[in-house]
């Protein structure tokens, strides 16, 4: 297995983010080493397939923020953090081998899904299995509240994945709606990751809270943004599948604005469309909502979530998570701002 460490190179970061993934490299190479003896308490028939989930090369957003949350100081790998960083990654990649057997995708992280891979009856089994040994990695805490709340996080993430699912196609979904699917089925595990760093680092209750409510309007503005990016990425530069959004039906934030400013015929139109109908284009898409300023209006939403969540962390400035934690948030506002150029400029 390789390639466990996050998968951003430091040459290809500006100053700030070079800086915050090399400090949290000791973590990962930790992360690593974890992973890699995951695979083994899998049964040996299953074990390549599981390693192939677990090789992730991925952006390590989660541990990431386990392991800010918590942060303590330079050089310091506490194997709590370690573990918990562990069990909310593997939570997050069983969610991903399930998505992409929804989504038909085939790309994943610049490589074949696990369903791709293996075949989607045998991937879904997957993405179970890599559940079930999270949750056992959680239950061997010597306190109960961990696996406590990472099994109460995995039902809400499913939750959200499975209402999102019953509503594809349908174009009567309320922004209330949205906002609830993307609140279980993403801000959910990012806000039991910045719980878990802060909450086994030891730090007060009103801290612990503080983290809490910056994990979930992270994790809004992640989902909102990869919404986008569905839309407006270029799949080569992303590393995976796009379009699928559409392709499959989901109603996200783009799509809902978008409805929003359209003629009601064109309205009828994309419903169709979406329903199955008629074939929606990915740059006809495109093309509409650089015409209408819609990724605009989604750059809002996504900067009102980073800043609700760094006001949270105002009361905190001198404790050593923070200018951590507002650093991932500043990473995320520079992505989104590189997206939206590349929009405009396409």
């Amino acid at each position: 297995m390789a390639g466990l460490v996050n998968s951003s190179p430091s040459s290809q970061l500006p100053g700030d983010f070079k800086d915050l993934f090399l400090r949290v490299g000791p973590q990962m190479v930790a992360l690593d080493r974890f992973v890699r003896q995951q695979v083994d308490c899998f049964e040996p028939e299953i074990r390549d397939m599981a390693a192939y989930c677990l090789d992730s090369t991925g952006k390590r957003l989660r541990p990431t923020m386990v392991f800010i949350s918590g942060w303590k100081g330079d050089g310091i790998v506490s194997d709590d953090l370690v573990r918990a960083a562990g069990v909310v990654e593997m939570v997050h990649l069983a969610t991903l081998v399930h998505d992409d057997i929804m989504d038909r995708a085939d790309l994943r992280r610049n490589r074949r899904t696990a369903s791709r891979e293996f075949g989607p009856d045998a991937a879904v089994l997957l993405g179970d299995a890599l559940f079930s040994q999270a949750l056992h990695i959680a239950s061997l805490f010597p306190t109960t509240e961990v696996c406590r709340l990472v099994a109460g996080s995995t039902r809400k993430v499913c939750s959200g994945e499975i209402m999102q699912t019953l509503r594809r196609r349908d174009i009567t979904i309320s922004l209330a709606e949205y906002r609830r699917m993307i609140d279980l089925k993403t801000a959910e595990l990012f806000r039991a990751s910045c719980f878990l760093g802060a909450k086994l680092s030891g730090y007060a209750e009103d801290f612990v809270q503080a983290a809490d409510h910056f994990g979930h309007h992270l994790g809004i503005a992640y989902q909102i943004y990869d919404d986008l990016v569905d839309f407006v990425g270029e799949e080569h530069r992303i590393g995976k599948t796009l379009g699928t959004d559409l392709a499959t039906g989901k109603l996200t934030l783009p799509l809902m604005l978008l409805l929003e400013q359209v003629s009601a015929e064109e309205r009828a139109a994309i419903g169709a469309a979406l329903r199955g109908g008629h074939p929606l284009g990915l740059a006809a898409s495109r093309q509409r909502m650089t015409e209408l300023g819609i990724a605009g209006r989604v750059v809002t939403a996504i900067d009102e979530e980073l800043r609700l969540a760094a006001r949270g962390l105002e009361p905190f400035a001198d404790l050593a998570p923070v200018p951590l934690m507002l650093q991932l948030g500043s990473m995320l506002k520079a992505q989104v701002a590189t997206l939206q150029t590349s929009a405009v400029a396409g």
